[in-house]
């Protein structure tokens, strides 16, 4: 059994900070994981990279030999993945033991997690190989300003939660950039009543049952909790790991090491 993060959001919401920081409290806690980079715009990281798309296909090059924009180079190049995940990336996934730890590093295009197949495929690849997914998605704690900014994130977030079908974090990325925290408290885990109340003061006196109806539908899916993330404490990380490690069953069917408990060698 393998286990595995998909760390999705719109472009700009840290997603590749959130990876590199994780991966440093792994190493200092001595724990093993893996980041794989699927973004094929990338080009620094913070991190060691175990799997790169940029080896099968980079933007830069489709971009400059089939003459197409950055958005519509992103999408043939994750098509190209999808193409190549029998070959190429099982190739790749054949290197990491079956109780492995990867963490996928994904490109920020919002349709990707909405709409187009490619990384509902891409799942249903690594459910396959024996690996248990969690969606983790990231969003900017900066954009949570009101409440009409927080309805439009948990939509974009349930888009890919129902998309994808997998368990589901919602991560606040961040934290440590807000000035007033205070103002962020009330969107952390708001009662759907106060969410209403507040829509309805805000959106035109037509627009009360569409308020109504979305917040039962936020509400319903249970979308209104976010875990804040301040990557200057460790406690903060450790928390949302520990929230993903559950849902993925981390560690709970772990094989016992027999190396780890080697006898002491006996003095001659």
């Amino acid at each position: 059994m393998g286990y595995a993060q998909l760390v999705i959001g719109p472009a700009g919401s840290g997603k590749s900070t959130y990876c590199s920081s994780l991966y440093q409290h792994c190493e200092a806690s001595r724990r093993t994981m893996h980041v794989v980079n699927l973004d094929p715009a990338a080009e620094n990281f913070d991190y060691p990279v175990a799997m790169d798309i940029r080896e099968l296909i980079s933007l830069d090059d489709v971009m400059e030999e089939l003459g197409l924009g950055p958005n519509g180079g992103l999408m043939y190049c994750m098509e190209q993945l999808e193409e190549n995940l029998d070959d190429w990336f099982a190739e790749e996934l054949d290197n990491y033991l079956d109780d492995d730890y990867l963490v996928f590093d994904c490109p920020g295009q919002i349709e990707l997690y909405s709409h187009a197949p490619v990384l509902r495929n891409f799942v249903e690849h690594l459910k396959r190989k024996n690996f248990n997914v969690c969606a983790v998605y990231l969003l900017d704690s900066q954009f949570m300003t009101d409440v009409t900014k927080f309805i439009s994130g948990c939509m974009a977030s349930l888009s890919a939660m129902v998309h994808l079908e997998l368990p589901h974090v919602n991560i606040l990325s961040k934290m440590d950039l807000v000035t007033n925290k205070k103002d962020l408290e009330e969107f952390l885990d708001p009662e759907p009543p106060f969410l209403l109340s507040e829509l309805n003061q805000r959106m035109a006196p037509q627009f009360a049952k569409l308020n109504k109806a979305l917040i039962e539908l936020v509400n319903d899916y249970s979308m209104v909790t976010f875990i804040p993330l301040d990557l200057r404490k460790e406690s903060s990380i450790h928390y949302v790991l520990a929230q993903i490690d559950n849902c993925i069953q981390y560690g709970e069917d772990a094989d016992v090491k027999v190396k780890d408990f080697d006898p002491p060698e006996e003095d001659e």
